[in-house]
């Protein structure tokens, strides 16, 4: 795997090839040194973000690109710094750039997805034809992921042009749910068979044991809290690991007080950095 920080370049969408993560953000929901943890899969000439926070078209602008630019995005979850940005990129496609947006969910989660978090600031602004508010589809293109055959129903699959991407539901909240069965929606990625992303979950060792098992993984990108508790894994959690997966594991979601950690002494590869294309 290769690093490369973007420095004064425009962030691209294209690529020779390769498969790249770029984390437009790497803090947690409310971290004030960082954008929050949203990604950005590139390969060939295909794109996918992963999730937009409120202030993730701000990050973007900041590396002079646009949330217009976006053609492709995967929600994870409703929390604000997931889809915090989702009414900006829906409003700015269909009026300024008249075209809708590609967003993948499964079927049932887009119905929580509009009724409870985006119905409220896109529906009611306009009126269509026969009379009736604007709804999911006069914004979004719906793609929808197709269970994959022959697992349970934790794991989804789908392809953004060159890019594979399976999903795996996650046990992020409520805290007092039991496991992926009985919590919200909330998924993490498999890229290409061989990078993980598991956006938000809490501490969740026989997910990796299976993901390691069925597929040559090469890298994980872990949520990571700083501290005991709550709804996402701890780092002491995580040090228990076996060194093993530690050594290709990365940290993101972190919080603000990183300096007093040094995740690489503790046998991790280390805290994802902001703002740096990871090409595998």
């Amino acid at each position: 795997m290769d690093k490369q920080l973007l420095k004064d370049d425009p962030l691209k969408l294209t690529n020779d090839g390769k498969l790249s993560f770029f984390f437009v953000g790497i803090g947690s929901a409310f971290s004030k040194l960082h954008y929050q943890t949203n990604l950005l899969i590139v390969k060939n000439n295909d794109h996918l973000l992963v999730d937009c926070g409120t202030v993730c078209p701000t990050a973007l602008w900041k590396y002079q690109s646009n949330i217009t630019n976006i053609n492709n995005i995967l929600v994870t979850h409703s929390h604000a710094d997931h889809i915090g940005g989702l009414e900006e990129a829906a409003l700015m496609g269909r009026y300024v750039l008249k075209k809708k947006v590609n967003i993948i969910v499964t079927d049932e989660y887009k119905n929580y997805l509009w009724e409870n978090s985006l119905k409220g600031g896109c529906s009611f602004g306009e009126r269509t034809a026969d009379g009736k508010y604007m709804e999911f589809e006069d914004y979004f293109v719906h793609i929808r992921p197709e269970h994959i055959k022959g697992k349970s129903e934790r794991f989804y699959e789908v392809n953004i042009g060159s890019i594979n991407v399976k999903l795996f539901r996650t046990m992020h909240i409520p805290d007092c749910a039991r496991g992926w069965e009985d919590s919200f929606f909330s998924y993490g990625c498999l890229v290409d068979d061989k990078i993980v992303f598991t956006s938000d979950t809490r501490f969740d060792p026989e997910l990796l044991k299976y993901l390691e098992k069925e597929y040559k993984i090469e890298w994980i990108f872990h949520d990571c809290q700083l501290f005991p508790g709550g709804v996402h894994a701890a780092y002491s959690e995580l040090k228990t690991l076996s060194a093993s997966v530690k050594k290709k594991m990365y940290l993101c979601h972190y919080g603000d007080n990183f300096g007093a950690f040094d995740p690489k002494s503790d046998g991790f590869a280390g805290f994802a950095d902001q703002g740096c294309f990871y090409k595998f």
